[in-house]
């Protein structure tokens, strides 16, 4: 057994979710709940394999062993059912780098690149970046609060000027797991177009039972034909700071394009001591991805509960996959600056305004609730007396 009771303290350590505090806060007096790593100890299965590394004292170039590629490719055909070829796959140190070169490989300044908001803002802003042009086709909420695609309007804003679209799954900020029939909307306007399906996957085993996480390529031969599959060990075992991620392409035409930025690039051959970890991650991490489910699952119920005193201020986006909490607070009527002031000032909570994802976000926060049972217990204490402060104070 695992225990997700307590961790060591990141404090006073170089982690970003702490440095940086004052530069997006404006204070140190928050417990920041943002950026999406966890505050859960990386498994010891990954620390044991860098310290045997270790024992070898020359940290000089090395290939990716292909041992460490074929246990994710196990660990993908195990746990999501496709069966991913060696040779299709590609070292990348992040999946934002691995869609930048796609943004860069399969449009053309001017041409357009789809983002379906509210969406992690690297996805807005690689393809501003990039001086293409920004497709939007917000995501629909439904009256149960979850979202799903608006395929009418996606139809409507396709050209010939439409070379990529830019999809995230499971979804990140608005927790969905996208059903097979949702998926092949998407597939089948895409293939019609000509149009590339970038797939970041990255928060693909960070999904609730009974939902099941569906790999875009893996929905028929013509969706293998049109995917880059951006997928890797960052978010699942907390590895985020060892920068290595895979990308999957068996089109081999599509490789090739996406190759030719890749090499101007320089990618080469990543970390060291991540190719060790990558492996024992892959190799080891069953037992601990399935006890880490059960506790995120735990924390994300005690934040729905408090949620739940206070149904006309906020409401808590139901969730399927990721580890990320998409609050709905427009019932306390405040402007999104006001909003964050709220979290900041008053839950001292250093949380993502949900108008960082796009407009559609106005009015949301996001929350990071993969931290210890200590952590969220603070989390929920300090938000529940800010809202007390406010709202029950007559």
């Amino acid at each position: 057994m695992y225990s997700f009771q307590n961790a060591v303290s990141r404090e006073g350590s170089n982690a970003e979710k702490y440095t940086m505090r004052q530069e997006l806060f404006g204070t140190q007096e928050v417990l920041p709940a943002w950026v999406a790593d966890m505050d859960i100890e990386t498994p010891p299965f990954v620390i044991e394999a860098i310290q045997e590394r270790l024992k070898h004292p020359i940290i000089g170039y090395e290939d990716i062993p292909s041992s460490a590629y074929k246990a994710q490719i196990e660990w993908i055909k195990k746990h999501h059912g496709i069966a991913f070829e060696l040779e299709a796959m590609l070292h990348s140190h992040s999946v934002v780098a691995s869609m930048s070169v796609a943004i860069e490989a399969f449009s053309k300044e001017g041409e357009g690149v789809i983002v379906q908001t509210p969406v992690y803002s690297p996805f807005f802003h690689s393809v501003l970046e990039h001086k293409r042009v920004l497709v939007k086709n917000p995501l629909k909420q439904k009256e149960d609060g979850t979202y799903t695609f608006d395929i009418e309007d996606l139809k409507a804003k396709i050209d010939t000027n439409t070379k990529l679209l830019l999809l995230c799954s499971p979804h990140n900020p608005v927790g969905r797991v996208w059903k097979r029939e949702e998926l092949e909307s998407i597939l089948d306007l895409c293939a019609e177009h000509n149009i590339v399906v970038f797939a970041d996957e990255i928060h693909s085993d960070l999904v609730y039972a009974p939902h099941t996480h569906i790999p875009f390529c893996s929905l028929s031969q013509k969706a293998k034909e049109i995917t880059v599959t951006a997928v890797g060990v960052g978010k699942t075992f907390n590895m985020a700071g060892l920068a290595m991620s895979s990308v999957y392409i068996p089109n081999k035409a599509l490789k090739e394009r996406f190759l030719e930025v890749y090499k101007k690039n320089h990618f080469a051959q990543g970390n060291v001591l991540s190719h060790v970890a990558f492996e024992a991650a892959y190799k080891k991490g069953e037992r601990w991805l399935k006890e880490l489910l059960t506790h995120l699952q735990n924390n994300f119920t005690q934040l729905q509960k408090l949620c739940e005193t206070f149904p006309e201020q906020i409401k808590l986006t139901p969730i399927e996959g990721t580890y990320l909490a998409w609050l709905d607070c427009r019932g306390m009527d405040l402007r999104d600056k006001e909003l964050r002031e709220f979290f900041v000032k008053e839950a001292k909570l250093g949380l993502n305004a949900g108008i960082s994802f796009g407009r559609e976000g106005s009015g949301f926060m996001r929350l990071n609730f993969a931290v210890p049972s200590a952590i969220m217990s603070r989390i929920l204490t300090q938000l529940q007396n800010a809202l007390e402060a406010r709202f029950k104070r007559q």
